[in-house]
């Protein structure tokens, strides 16, 4: 788990003053470049780690070797924290981690720190396009949900329709490259697309939070309701097993293997999307590699969808 490494990277970091990046993938039994990525990512975070490039050189932390945390700015700590953060949502290991940490700021930023450890989680499985660029007002907004301060949006939902509204930020998502934005609002939980907000403002407002609100959870809720909508048509497919990777990239997780004891090497796959014409459209450019069992009306989709086009480009 990447958390546990930049954790013991830093308190290695502090143990010893100065490390090279085989020295770490030694220590921490991971690739050099890995290692690299990891020093990068701390100090890109903020944290205050820098390399000395030449013959003894290496990375080291800006005041020398530490054997605590309290070296750290309050700054610095929501940075790391917000590094780490995330993947504690999913490993005990990276919580008792957070936990050591917390312990081991000043006073003055427990609060905060502790804040910017549940401000985010990331949830890889997609909903659709992979690589989006991370919006740069996802940093206002983590700003914003660890000082409790509440947020002035424009929005343009799916329908295309704007609307302003103040909201109290509760946490954000990172659901492989797109963002989401959990907040409280007059009508209660409401989940936004981070890239479909084009502008955002803290009022200075205190925002209001439930005690027992766990951003975990609450995602997961997010969660169970959108599969629901997107899987309400089922389709039973063969295919080839090479292809089954595929169908899952498509798919998510609305893709089942049901029986892999088909010969000549096919298996038999469940798909699911929102209609039969969702499920069509997502197989049509498949051709005959991909065989409908059933239902008809996916069958009936993929006909029309073929008529279409042999009237379209046929002579």
């Amino acid at each position: 788990m990447r958390a546990d490494r930049l954790v013991a990277t830093l308190l290695l970091m502090q143990a010893r003053g100065r490390v090279t990046a085989a020295e770490l993938a030694e220590e921490l039994e991971v690739s050099v470049a890995t290692a690299r990525r990891d020093l990068e990512a701390l100090s890109s975070a903020g944290v205050p780690v820098y390399p000395q490039p030449g013959r003894g050189g290496g990375w080291s932390l800006v005041g020398g070797a530490r054997t605590d945390l309290s070296g750290l700015s309050a700054t610095e700590a929501q940075a790391l924290f917000l590094l780490v953060g995330p993947a504690a949502a999913v490993s005990g290991e990276a919580k008792a981690a957070l936990r050591k940490l917390v312990r081991a700021l000043p006073e003055p930023f427990r609060a905060e720190a502790a804040a910017a450890a549940d401000a985010t989680m990331t949830d890889p499985t997609g909903w659709g396009d992979r690589d989006r660029p991370r919006p740069g007002i996802v940093d206002l907004l983590q700003a914003a949900v660890i000082r409790r301060e509440r947020v002035r949006l424009a929005y343009t939902d799916g329908r295309r329709e704007r609307s302003e509204r103040v909201v109290d930020p509760w946490g954000l998502v990172d659901k492989d490259d797109t963002w989401y934005l959990i907040a409280g609002t007059e009508r209660g939980q409401r989940t936004f697309r981070v890239d479909r907000i084009t502008e955002a403002a803290a009022t200075g407002e205190q925002a209001e939070r439930p005690d027992d609100f766990a951003l975990a959870a609450a995602w997961q809720g997010v969660v169970d309701e959108v599969e629901q909508r997107r899987s309400r048509t089922w389709a039973t497919l063969r295919v080839e097993a090479r292809y089954v990777a595929i169908l899952r990239d498509q798919f998510g997780r609305h893709c089942e293997v049901e029986d892999d004891s088909e010969s000549a090497g096919r298996v038999q796959v469940r798909v699911g999307a929102p209609t039969p014409l969702d499920i069509a459209r997502n197989l049509a450019g498949w051709g005959a590699l991909v065989e409908v069992v059933e239902p008809a009306a996916v069958r009936d989709e993929l006909a029309r969808i073929g008529r279409e086009l042999t009237a379209a480009y046929d002579g």
